[in-house]
């Protein structure tokens, strides 16, 4: 198994993500329309997709073909409607024996592109022994802003700080604006058994994030889950929110006073079905899409909900992965009402090596489980 403390990266490898597990495959439906297409070769990506005011789509994506163990960047695609894809710009530019991976992304109430990132640093620190490559410590959240659609970007290094004994904040999932006027995303961290001798994690907590003045700074508000750590946040209307928190599988929480407290955890996959993304569609239903790292199951599944998320369709197969390396999907629905699904994978049927690969499919019609 590999070692513990390796799980704290956004998108470390453990034993347990990967899991080899037996696993009976059982008649799957599929969507009668779907057409996956490889839109970036040669990165891990872990994307994170945005629909631009315009109808275009935006991925922020990890560009390094990596878990975080080289330097690198953040990157931002573009595409018109899912099918092909451009490189629009690196966002940030990591400073020497450093990786900038760890990402939220979303649109600010005047439009810009928000990115919050976080990474690691390969630098021994002062209080402890030199750990492994680009595991010495959590590098503090870059927000980055951009006002011409991902092209040119301005940085503010101003994020809130952690506590002794816990690493800096990890960003995932979405930004939203909520219907109060603030900026809402979540981050989360790991509580370091011994500071003093390692960086091995031996609990997680994820946060709700607040920004009050468009995204320019933030304040740590509430804790969703008190064992989770990557967490997608996405507004139910007026004060409500709900929560898809990652643990062995994924749980869900709610809030109704704009995430000022939460209530959970409602378990909505089974084990190492993880890392989900919460989205509405144009018919009123929910969308819950998640990665499976589970043996004869691999690959990226979606659930539906036609009551806000008490309860849920059976899965519908977005993609296979020929490895449990696989995952982190994030969706987006098109004025078509096709959805766009980017997830990342090292090999899958359509390519072989690491990916950021996207499925364009038609959502069933509404049934309930």
């Amino acid at each position: 198994m590999k070692r513990r403390h390796l799980i704290l990266s956004c998108l470390s490898i453990s034993a347990g993500s990967f899991a080899q597990e037996a696993a009976t495959p059982s008649a799957e439906r599929e969507p009668s329309d779907i057409q996956r297409v490889v839109a970036a070769k040669n990165v891990c990506a872990w994307p994170n997709l945005t629909l631009m005011k315009d109808g275009s789509i935006v991925a922020v994506l990890h560009n390094q073909p990596a878990h975080g163990l080289m330097e690198g960047d953040v990157e931002c695609w573009a595409s018109k409607d899912g099918t092909e894809w451009e490189k629009r710009s690196v966002i940030t530019q990591h400073e020497p024996e450093t990786i900038r991976m760890n990402h939220a992304a979303g649109l600010a109430r005047n439009g810009d592109l928000i990115v919050l990132c976080s990474g690691w640093t390969n630098v021994k620190q002062p209080e402890r022994p030199k750990q492994e490559p680009f595991r010495d410590a959590v590098l503090s959240n870059w927000i980055m802003r951009s006002s011409d659609g991902g092209r040119t970007w301005t940085k503010n290094t101003t994020f809130p700080g952690t506590d002794a004994g816990w690493s800096h904040y990890i960003p995932f999932g979405d930004i939203w604006v909520g219907e109060d006027g603030a900026l809402h995303t979540s981050c989360y961290r790991g509580k370091l058994t011994s500071p003093e001798r390692s960086f091995k994690i031996g609990n997680y907590e994820s946060w709700h994030f607040r920004g009050d003045d468009d995204g320019h700074t933030w304040k740590a508000i509430s804790i969703i889950g008190p064992k989770h750590n990557e967490t997608d946040i996405f507004p139910l209307g007026g004060k409500r929110w709900m929560a898809a928190a990652r643990v062995d599988a994924m749980e869900l929480f709610t809030s109704d006073d704009n995430g000022a407290t939460w209530i959970g955890p409602q378990r909505v996959t089974e084990k190492n079905e993880i890392n989900g993304h919460l989205m509405r569609l144009k018919d009123d239903r929910l969308l819950l899409t998640y990665g499976v790292r589970v043996q004869g199951r691999r690959g990226v599944k979606a659930k539906l909900s036609s009551d806000d998320g008490k309860t849920w369709s059976e899965p519908v197969r977005v993609m296979r992965s020929d490895e449990g390396d696989c995952g982190y999907p994030s969706s987006v629905q098109r004025v078509d009402g096709k959805i766009v699904t980017a997830y990342y994978s090292r090999k899958a049927p359509e390519h072989d090596g690491y990916h950021m690969g996207v499925a364009i499919w038609a959502p069933p019609a509404g049934e309930r489980k």
